[in-house]
């Protein structure tokens, strides 16, 4: 490994002040314990689950918008830009949504009023704060011929929910942008379900300005090309990319092991390599992607712990657990 000690080490965001936003999921603990890394580094911060529908209105018309509030304020004494995160998704919905109060699945009319306030809510609130939100997450299935993911929004609305969201959506805050976020983005299959779905937007003239690259990615998964060429096909309907979650596991997918209290050399030898790779290719769509927001900001927390294998911790960041730079840094910044 290559050692840069005697380095001073140069701020991420302003190395990249010409190329895109480069930003960070917070949530409320991490403000704190990585206030200083942020604010050195970054200069776009996302709610990781603070601003989701079940943390923001967790029972009809009672909204707990304390935490998301303190990310908001947090990200405007530090000068940030803030992504909202998200809207309308299948997960972290509180049943109450769906249901009337004798637990039955309501009719149409009423969920679209629902989501309608919750979008009129929310969005009102931050109007001046957010300046672009991923309105509808997650919305077509990974495998199979069917385009929609199967979820409750679909049964009871229809098709048509996402377009909703959307025209809901562009109501509340003209100014806004407004994005589709998924993940498995660069996989062919889905890649051409994410496409479909966003083209068919655009041919109905529904506010749409962006697609949300998740990137939850490994070592050696999704292949550079599969990347390269989901930008350029997503580019190709001429609308913002923003990555939206960026992280690099050091497990590959069939890669089960728990018993590692530290990542192995090669490891981050790999994913070094893989960072750098992945960034000599974002720099190529300069023009297209207009900001990168990694899921975390150091190695300290991540969602990837536990996740998908119980008991095991990944260090899938730029920074490790003390948020000093890894190899992976240095091989982003160094071009």
């Amino acid at each position: 490994m290559t050692t840069h000690t005697s380095l001073e080490v140069p701020s991420l965001k302003k190395v990249y002040e010409n190329y895109f936003d480069i930003g960070a999921a917070v949530n409320f603990q991490t403000i704190m314990t990585q206030r200083t890394l942020l604010a050195q580094h970054f200069n776009s911060i996302t709610a990781e689950n603070d601003m989701k529908f079940k943390n923001i209105q967790p029972y009809e018309g009672q909204f707990t918008f304390e935490k998301a509030d303190e990310l908001a304020a947090f990200a405007q004494s530090n000068g940030m830009k803030l992504r909202g995160h998200t809207l309308i998704w299948h997960n972290q919905t509180p049943e109450w949504v769906f249901q009337d109060v004798s637990g039955e699945l309501v009719d149409r009319e009423t969920l679209l009023q629902r989501m309608k306030d919750h979008i009129n809510a929310v969005m009102g609130r931050y109007k001046e704060t957010i300046f672009c939100w991923d309105v509808v997450n997650e919305a077509v299935t990974d495998e199979g011929p069917e385009l929609y993911r199967p979820t409750k929004w679909l049964e009871i609305i229809g098709e048509d929910y996402i377009e909703k969201a959307f025209e809901f959506a562009h109501e509340a805050d003209p100014e806004a942008l407004l994005f589709y976020n998924d993940y498995n983005e660069s996989n062919p299959q889905k890649r051409e379900k994410i496409y479909k779905l966003v083209k068919s937007l655009i041919d109905k003239s529904v506010p749409i300005h962006g697609i949300g690259l998740q990137a939850h990615w490994n070592l050696v998964n999704p292949s550079l090309e599969d990347i390269r060429t989901a930008i350029e096909r997503y580019a190709s309907l001429g609308l913002k990319l923003h990555l939206t979650e960026l992280d690099v596991s050091v497990f590959n997918h069939d890669d089960k092991r728990t018993d590692l209290t530290e990542p192995a050399p090669e490891m981050l030898e790999m994913q070094a390599e893989r960072y750098h790779q992945v960034f000599h290719i974002l720099r190529d769509y300069r023009d297209s992607i207009t900001s990168i927001t990694f899921w975390g900001a150091a190695d300290d927390y991540t969602w990837l712990n536990d996740f998908p294998v119980k008991g095991r911790k990944n260090w899938p960041f730029l920074f490790d657990e003390n948020h000093q730079p890894k190899e992976s840094f240095w091989k982003v910044v160094q071009f």
